[in-house]
């Protein structure tokens, strides 16, 4: 590799502008000969000039995504999104307060600053000039407003209790607002970036017309079926969205979806399967881009019903996964061993230290037989709409038959399943997204009131834990409480997390600009924003 020193973004910058103007390859050359720069040296940062040049945002077009999953439960309220396809929508719709970047990085949004003293008291200032969809101006009285809705239990936030340590809310003035929290958090400008907590005109109770500031305006909306978008012209951020409109439904099937790719009907194939990419490759003119932020699937055991209240049965199942078998066979590689905790390698404070559990038939079989369980027929729900949940499932009934435990497969549809199956179910599998941070993953997930507590875990130690982390300023300290927070979950939650998956998004040549995102996939499912399509 050629090494460059003493060379800026904004000597990068002056390349670019002098190609713009015409400039030649010999008087670039001459121009880094003159500045000390080798001609090799010079080559590589032509290059690298040209290729910015070449992934210049091109205005126009009609976009149009396919996500895997809807139902007639899809909504425009962000408070209530619960999947990728609700996400992709919001985020298209609406603004937060702030936005991670591809790095993972905190970026502010319609904040023009976050600042605190003690992270327990938190002053925000907002932009100027910010318009919501229907003309009217972004006020501190919307945050509020916005904020104070996962608060109450009527509206049904899937944030509520997360939002929770949010103690007071005000409006100092017109562009000022002041978050008070129980006890100090040093992630809450990355807790601001989630997709729940999108900023909603004051006093709007229907969601329907999706009256954001975000990049496009909502012109038709169909639950399950598709929406359709325009971009918002008074977008406040310069140059807004690329694309003139934006068109978005699922194609469950996942063979449909890719075919619909291939034949052109589609930009964007979300969340592919690995069996799908033989045939991606022999099309040609389709890119994959692979985001490993830490997607999993998992299989829920509740341990408020039966089988999951018989001790033994949870870590029974968790030696029952195959592990390698199912990076290798169903990710086809592209996937990473997960010991039973939801914080992917990917993630600073994951406990490297933390083992995954072996493939271990006869273990298993010896606490299924502890149980009372061993010969008993045990349904296990799964569907398309949980990532290779069916794949797992199979390959869970194959193993258990080899010790005389019985799993009957009861696959559902993908319509409706986050409502009528997902965290209901006895024996379930569930899909989670990526999230930027330990404390929004516990508190969403494993906590005693966690809204999405999948197998009813409840552990006042464990609360206890993810209380003292989440206010420790000590980075050190707060590793230790993490590292011992994940231990508690792999061995005392009942949900098996066998892998984390890498996110595949199938994409036309002609999609540029669609980058990975700590948030999950789909650019953090804020694509519609960025991406652009060459003519």
């Amino acid at each position: 590799m050629t090494k460059i020193t003493n060379w800026t973004r904004a000597d990068d910058a002056m390349v670019e502008s002098a190609i713009r103007r015409g400039a030649s390859r010999r008087d670039l050359l001459r121009m880094f000969m003159a500045g000390g720069i080798s001609l090799a040296a010079g080559g590589t940062i032509l290059g690298r000039a040209s290729a910015a040049l070449a992934a210049t945002p091109v205005k126009g077009g009609h976009l149009i995504a396919a996500s895997w999953s809807s139902s007639t439960a899809d909504t425009l309220d962000p408070a209530k999104a619960s999947q990728a396809t609700d996400y992709v929508r919001c985020c298209a719709l609406y603004n937060r307060l702030t936005f991670l970047n591809g790095r993972g990085e905190v970026q502010m949004e319609l904040a023009e600053s976050i600042e605190t003293k003690d992270a327990n008291v938190w002053i925000v200032k907002l932009k100027k000039g910010v318009t919501f969809h229907d003309g009217k101006t972004l006020t501190a009285d919307d945050v509020v407003f916005s904020m104070n809705r996962h608060l109450d239990e009527a509206v049904g936030s899937k944030v509520n209790a997360m939002a929770k340590q949010m103690t007071e809310i005000k409006a100092i003035d017109p562009t000022t607002v002041q978050f008070t929290l129980a006890a100090p958090n040093a992630d809450l400008p990355a807790i601001l970036a989630m997709h729940h907590f999108m900023i909603v005109a004051d006093g709007t109770t229907d969601f329907s017309k999706g009256n954001g500031t975000g990049s496009f305006a909502l012109e038709h909306f169909e639950p399950g079926v598709k929406s359709l978008m325009k971009r918002n012209e008074n977008y406040f951020k310069p140059g807004g969205a690329h694309v003139d409109s934006f068109e978005y439904f699922a194609i469950p099937d996942d063979t449909a979806r890719v075919n619909a790719l291939v034949s052109g009907d589609i930009h964007l194939a979300a969340s592919i399967k690995p069996q799908a990419l033989r045939l991606i490759e022999s099309a040609g003119n389709i890119d994959v881009l692979q985001n490993t932020a830490g997607n999993y699937t998992d299989l829920n055991l509740r341990l408020d019903l039966s089988p999951g209240d018989k001790a033994g049965f949870a870590e029974g199942m968790k030696y029952l996964f195959d592990r390698e078998l199912i990076t290798k066979s169903i990710a086809r590689g592209r996937a990473v061993i997960a010991n039973d905790q939801p914080i992917s390698p990917s993630n600073k404070y994951h406990n490297a230290e933390l083992k995954a559990r072996e493939f271990d038939p006869e273990r298993a079989k010896s606490l299924f037989d502890k149980a009372g369980l061993l010969g008993q027929t045990i349904p296990i729900v799964a569907s398309d709409a949980a990532t290779s949940s069916v794949e797992m499932a199979t390959l869970l009934q194959q193993a258990g038959a080899q010790i005389g435990m019985k799993f009957d497969i009861q696959r559902v549809p993908s319509d409706g399943y986050w409502s009528k199956y997902w965290l209901q179910a006895p024996v379930h599998f569930g899909n989670i997204n990526p999230r930027p941070t330990p404390d929004i993953l516990f508190s969403l997930l494993y906590t005693s009131d966690a809204p999405w507590n999948e197998s009813q875990f409840k552990s006042e130690k464990f609360d206890k834990m993810v209380h003292e982390a989440r206010g420790e300023l000590d980075e050190a300290k707060r590793k230790e409480i993490y590292d011992e927070c994940q231990v508690i979950v792999s061995n005392e939650a009942a949900t098996a997390i066998p892998v984390w998956l890498s996110d595949l998004e199938a994409k036309s040549n002609k999609l540029q600009g669609l980058e990975t995102n700590p948030l999950g996939g789909q650019m953090g499912y804020a694509m519609a924003e960025y991406v652009w399509l060459e003519a």
